[in-house]
């Protein structure tokens, strides 16, 4: 039997191989708020961003997850329950008949599985040959394996690499970036070009390659990294500017652009549904998310002191968009800032976070962002003297407790589930002001 140390290790090692990230020790916040997301879409689930960087080591913290967080992370692996997978995993491993069994005293049973003599007891002696067998050749494997990674990293000096990057476009989206690297001296034939926070998006080159072009296509602040053999050698800042609002539908592999004519109208960034039908973009079963992002240099505002107003509205609630999630962000260099509101009796689905802070519907009462979308709701979050505040419709919503990093802002994102619409957009510390009213 297995402790549950052993066992939480285990179930993320599952999770890393399901995600095919590459080394958690790579992983950045924006991985983890991703992650977090995940959970979100694919099991109704809200496990915040701190709480995977917690088990993940991340951030110090002793003692196990909750239980709800445990069953979250066995049903992500694939199980059914945190207990399902101790069971399946070697932890309470026997039948609930054998258990009953050997609680009656009968603990001399022995499974008669058929083999080539028919007898359980030559069974029973083989058995006590080859399990020893088996463990010394695992050990002897696990123990190749350790040393040649750890040969391979102990090759590996920092100084023998360079590494940087510069984009095709000052501004605007899709931007091609150029990667240029010395990797002569890697340990391993082949390295990792890797775009930041979307491990996905890893790129392997050969060593001697030297350069290589990598697309990006949305805008925002990025940290693209070096990576050989499994450890990050050298990174980078790189800030993509998306050229004013940009409109897209997220699709893969390429996002649905949209054309600005077809996006202002009215005093309003707002895109009809049949503007969506017209670029053949299904709403059904599952409603696309539609994102209006503009990443710039706004001057020195900082996540710790600003301001930021806006008025919007959720324009579509048929079938599965029927919760019209909706959410705010504000993109900040290494963190972000995410405002979520929807359809009220939805609130449980919701997850709020600032600059570090985070609390999921799941755990926290969160019913003041669920709001009536039939018309416009007003947002103001303020932010001064390492708290924040946030008010829907002039009312106070919710206080953020935590002490707030100073992380300057880059981008605002408004992400809508199905489309929405915006009346306008403010945002100023009292000295630098961004606005637009379209």
């Amino acid at each position: 039997m297995f402790t549950d140390d052993v066992l939480l290790t285990k179930v993320k090692k599952i999770i890393e191989a399901r995600l095919g990230w590459g080394d958690p020790a790579d992983w950045t916040n924006r991985d983890f708020l991703a992650l977090s997301e995940k959970f979100r879409v694919s099991l109704d689930v809200s496990i915040s961003h701190v709480t995977l960087k917690r088990i993940w080591g991340k951030v110090k913290y002793d003692g196990l997850p909750q239980t709800y967080t445990l069953n979250a992370l066995a049903e992500f692996a694939g199980y059914e329950s945190w207990r399902d997978f101790k069971v399946k995993n070697g932890n309470g491993s026997m039948s609930s008949d054998r258990t009953s069994q050997i609680a009656e005293g009968n603990s001399n049973i022995v499974e008669r599985t058929p083999d080539v003599t028919g007898n359980p007891t030559v069974r029973k002696r083989r058995n006590r040959f080859l399990i020893p067998m088996s463990l010394t050749i695992l050990v002897l494997f696990s123990s190749g394996i350790f040393l040649f990674v750890r040969e391979s990293k102990k090759k590996i000096d920092l100084r023998d690499y360079t590494f940087s990057v510069h984009k095709v476009l000052q501004a605007g989206i899709p931007n091609s970036v150029i990667f240029d690297f010395n990797a002569d001296k890697s340990p391993v034939d082949s390295v990792v070009l890797q775009q930041s926070w979307d491990t996905t998006r890893r790129t392997t080159v050969a060593r001697d390659q030297h350069q290589h072009t990598l697309i990006y296509y949305f805008p925002g602040f990025f940290r693209p990294k070096l990576v050989v053999g499994g450890q990050v050698v050298k990174e980078q800042d790189l800030l993509l500017k998306s050229d004013g609002w940009l409109t897209a539908v997220n699709a893969s592999p390429v996002p649905v652009y949209f054309n600005k004519k077809d996006v202002f109208n009215n005093g309003k960034m707002s895109l009809p549904v049949e503007k969506l039908k017209a670029q053949n973009i299904v709403l059904s079963p599952q409603a696309p998310q539609l994102s209006y992002c503009n990443v710039q240099d706004f001057g020195e505002i900082y996540a710790d002191h600003f301001c930021f107003e806006t008025s919007l509205r959720n324009d579509y609630s048929e079938g599965s968009g029927v919760c019209q999630m909706t959410n705010i962000y504000l993109l900040c260099e290494g963190t972000a800032i995410g405002i979520p509101l929807c359809a009220k009796g939805c609130e449980s689905s919701l997850n709020f976070f600032f600059a570090g802070y985070n609390v999921s519907g799941k755990q926290k009462d969160l019913s003041a962002f669920g709001v009536d979308f039939n018309d416009y709701v007003r947002v103001r979050v303020e932010s001064q003297n390492g708290k924040a505040r946030i008010y829907l419709n002039d009312r106070f919503a919710y206080e953020v407790p935590d002490d707030i990093s100073h992380s300057k802002i880059i981008g605002i994102d408004f992400t809508f589930q199905g489309t929405g619409s915006v009346d306008y957009v403010r945002l100023t510390n009292g000295k630098v002001r961004f606005e637009d009213e379209f």
